[in-house]
């Protein structure tokens, strides 16, 4: 009876990496590794180890291991650290009704991010990674994964994220734009305050700030990125600057918006008591809020943008999963949607002036002019960054490259708008004075 009892404790026994249960297939069984991982396994696939033996016991195994030892045939993601190993006696278990459940815990929440398993090749000693017959649940930092068949498991991590040569372009893309937007963004704000006027126009006062944040947006992006190693105080404040930085050109993007409605459709009656004050305590004001709110929640730190077996790009962000979503992807999305009216709007009223004052003959290029200040406007109002909604799915690929390039250059973009609506500015108000000048002079 010593014996027995002893054997029991030692089938029941487990390492730090593998687990020996003892299973019977008249109930399901349970493993918990020391990491948090769990699997179940229903009583179907217990009972189908021991080919139908409802006495018969079976060795239930379990094994963690690093995901370095599995080389895939194709590079369509990277799995996570670790992988669970799973057998039950000697029979291959497959096609089960009720699936195998294999909990993978505190895993950085990704969309793309399936679960699989190692698939042998029929003709080689090699295999890859399949999500066949899978189906993976995402549960907050968790992600649980239901197969029908017992295999070594794992979570891929950004299967359809583009591949490293498409990710080393993407960053050429990113940080030459970036560094680009710098340079005309801080050569704008240079030449505004050395033609400032003494009473500036309110349109120019806001086109500036914008500018400005999109000044600090880029700079504090590249800090973040060149400093990506940084730890500690220095991260958690690279990840505050930029954070505040963002949250700032899209909170100017919708005063340029809100502006705009003043102009075209509240044309008369629009004088506001120290109105560019106000409109900057709000530009500056909640981003500066809403970072300290989140540097007092702990919310930044080191954020992984991509990751596989030949790249890792990081940098000092919002690791925080939620906090990103209701401060970027929520309030990104509520100035797109404000934005997007005041443009359609906009569009309206241009539409019904140009009917009024367009001569048939000129209709071709007042068209082209139409559409050009209507691109214009759109990279002002900051719907470029919509694009963000687009990197998922068939276009994902496309989506990421017309995203990056477009973001990357918007400082430029943006200040290549601004001269151009000066120039024109400055042009008709000489033409003006010249004009006025004649019929004085006659």
């Amino acid at each position: 009876m010593r014996h027995c009892k002893k054997g029991k404790h030692l089938l029941d026994g487990s390492e730090k990496d593998f687990y020996l249960r003892s299973a019977n297939s008249s109930s399901a069984a349970r493993v918990d590794t020391v990491y948090g991982h769990i699997i179940h396994i229903p009583s179907e696939a217990v009972l189908k180890s021991t080919l139908s033996d409802s006495d018969q016991e079976v060795y239930l195994i379990v094994s963690v291991l690093n995901s370095s030892l599995f080389e895939a045939t194709s590079d369509k993601g990277s799995p996570h650290e670790q992988v669970l190993g799973v057998w039950l006696g000697d029979q291959v278990i497959h096609n089960l009704f009720h699936p195998v459940r294999i909990e993978f815990v505190n895993v950085s929440q990704n969309e793309s991010r399936k679960c699989v398993f190692w698939k042998m090749s029929h003709n080689s000693e090699q295999g890859s990674w399949s999500t066949d017959g899978c189906n993976t649940i995402h549960n907050n930092t968790d992600i649980v994964c239901e197969c029908n068949h017992l295999s070594f498991f794992a979570v891929l991590v950004s299967p359809d994220a583009p591949d490293p040569v498409n990710i080393h372009r993407l960053e050429y893309i990113t940080y030459i734009g970036s560094c680009l937007s710098v340079v005309f963004t801080l050569i704008a704000l240079m030449l505004s305050l050395c033609h400032r006027q003494v009473k500036a126009d309110h349109s120019v006062i806001i086109h500036m700030q914008l500018t400005g944040s999109l000044f600090l947006l880029h700079f504090f992006f590249l800090a973040s990125s060149f400093w990506s190693k940084a730890e500690g105080a220095a991260c958690l404040s690279l990840g505050l600057l930029l954070h505040w930085a963002l949250l700032g050109t899209l909170t100017w993007t919708a005063i340029e918006g809100f502006h705009l409605y003043l102009l075209l459709v509240q044309v008369f009656n629009i004088y506001v008591r120290r109105y560019t004050l106000k409109l900057s305590l709000l530009g500056w004001g909640v981003p500066t809020i809403t970072v300290m709110i989140c540097g007092v929640g702990g919310s930044y730190g080191k954020y992984t943008l991509t990751e596989n077996t030949s790249n890792i790009t990081s940098l000092c962000w919002i690791p925080t999963a939620a906090v990103r979503y209701i401060t970027v992807n929520g309030y990104l999305g509520l100035v797109l949607l404000f934005n997007i009216a005041i443009l359609a709007v906009t569009v309206v009223k241009m539409r019904q002036l140009r009917l009024r004052t367009v001569q048939a003959g000129r209709k071709v290029r007042r068209f082209w002019k139409d559409w050009a200040n209507l691109l214009g406007l759109s990279c002002v109002l900051g719907l470029p960054w919509g694009l963000a909604f687009t990197t998922k799915g068939a276009i994902s690929l496309p989506g990421i490259y017309i995203f990056t390039i477009l973001n990357a250059f918007q400082g430029v973009l943006m200040v290549l708008w601004f001269w151009s609506i000066t120039c024109k500015s400055n042009h008709e108000e000489q033409s003006s004075k010249d004009i006025s000048l004649s019929n004085i002079r006659s």
